[in-house]
């Protein structure tokens, strides 16, 4: 068991925040990297509490569902089919009326056993400056949107120990099973099936945990709180932390997380089956591109299996992004995809989550 207890993150403050959409600038030296406390977590989310969400205006959504569904065995009671309009923005109005589907069929968050949400499709992602994600489990905000770089609603759910956050903390978080084509995310999804259990045995190849600070200081305010490097034994785990390589062909990439607005050579490298991946910039949750900058759909055709990236612009609060410890100790504790990512974002609502959400490759 890694020592584990709640950690407050750092607060940015007003003077500090800077956006990430343009800013950059040479990476300042940090103290030395400790590891933090995180709670001990109780089970995981089981595929029988999540609901999937099919929109049936969007032949994308209709097969890519059907394949989720078949292939994580969900039962049709698990299933809501929703006709939206395929764009990238969803109105406050038209978000509205989706919730209340969601709502009407599952319950209201608590209300029955649907814990957490897969969203089929690519498309829409984002409502207003919110991403579809974030919006669903927190609700939409108008105020919001006139301030993008203001501090947003925090999540309770954050560096949480429940595997029930619906129960426990009245929302549903949700990830869009969202790739480039629907072949794409039919492989996609055969990751996250395969990243089941496959991690921390006995005797298996260990596998990397990439931590890369750049010379963009605004986006790499994260190594802050990257975790020392050196290797956790049991786990089969080696941590890299603050280096300014990109894994090598040879790592076997388990967790990779860097500030910039694009990265180079994802093609070399070899991610395992359940490896989560991000970049923090402002815009990589467009999902069509933009400003210049890299989707996060780079990382799923790369071979990644869940990564995440703001839909408006967010400034560089920390607490809008992945917390880099929070994620890995989730996630090594047997964790899914979706648990993990979404406990490791204080404040979600701009955020995008994207990826097979069950998969859990230090299940036991």
């Amino acid at each position: 068991m890694l020592a584990l207890s709640v950690a407050l993150l750092p607060v940015v403050s007003a003077a500090q925040e800077r956006p990430v959409s343009t800013a950059s600038g040479a990476s300042a030296p940090t103290a030395a990297a400790t590891w933090i406390k995180a709670p001990r977590v109780r089970g995981r989310l089981a595929p029988a509490e999540l609901g999937l969400v099919i929109n049936t205006a969007d032949p994308y959504s209709v097969e890519v569902g059907a394949f989720y569904a078949q292939a994580r065995q969900l039962k049709p009671e698990q299933i809501l089919r929703v006709e939206l309009p395929v764009k990238p923005a969803l109105t406050a109005t038209e978000f509205e009326q989706l919730a209340a589907q969601v709502r009407e069929h599952f319950g209201t968050p608590g209300d029955g056993p649907i814990q957490a949400l897969a969203l089929a499709w690519r498309q829409p992602y984002a409502v207003a400056c919110h991403s579809i994600t974030g919006a669903l489990a927190l609700g939409f905000d108008a105020g919001l949107c006139r301030r993008t770089c203001a501090p947003s609603q925090p999540s309770t759910y954050f560096n949480s120990a429940s595997a029930r956050p619906a129960t426990d903390h009245a929302l549903r978080p949700s990830m869009l099973l969202a790739a480039s084509n629907v072949e794409a995310a039919k492989t996609l999804i055969e990751r996250g099936v395969a990243a089941d259990g496959r991690l921390g045995l006995r005797g298996a190849p260990p596998v990397i945990a990439h931590f890369e600070v750049t010379d963009d200081r605004v986006r790499s305010v994260r190594q802050r709180l990257f975790p020392p490097s050196g290797t956790l034994p049991r786990l089969g785990v080696q941590i890299r932390s603050g280096v300014h390589q990109p894994p090598s062909p040879d790592d076997r990439v388990l967790l990779y997380l860097t500030g910039a607005s694009r990265v180079s050579g994802l093609d070399d490298i070899e991610f395992v089956p359940g490896a989560l991946a991000d970049h923090l910039t402002s815009f990589g949750g467009w999902l069509e591109g933009g400003q210049g900058q890299m989707s996060v759909l780079a990382w799923i055709a790369a071979g990644a299996t869940a990564s995440y990236g703001t839909v408006s612009e967010p400034c560089n609060h920390l607490q809008k992004f992945p917390h880099p410890q929070v994620l890995l100790l989730h996630y090594l504790q047997g964790s899914t995809a979706i648990e993990a990512y979404w406990k490791s974002v204080a404040w979600p609502q701009q955020g995008l989550f994207i990826g097979e959400p069950l998969a859990a490759p230090f299940a036991r």
